[in-house]
């Protein structure tokens, strides 16, 4: 019998809108104990930030950073 890994989710995650586009952001234990920050668009595509943080804060402050610097486009697909 197999031990299921149970994801610990973040009490951070949310939804971040701009430009009157709306992203899931996800943050979850990682392998090593950080954090993995995980976007996913309207379309279910999803971006993952290579390296873990060391906090949730840290992750979700990314998140908004990558939005304000580089636009929420950055973070969304092409439409399948």
């Amino acid at each position: 019998m197999q031990d299921e890994f149970e994801l610990e989710m973040s009490p951070l995650c949310q939804e971040l809108t701009a430009d009157g586009k709306t992203v899931k952001v996800d943050i979850y234990r990682g392998d090593t104990g950080g954090w993995v920050l995980e976007v996913v668009d309207e379309f279910g595509t999803s971006t993952v930030w290579d390296d873990e943080f060391d906090t949730d804060a840290a992750a979700l402050d990314e998140a908004k950073a990558t939005i304000r610097d580089e636009g929420i486009d950055s973070l969304i697909g092409i439409d399948p």
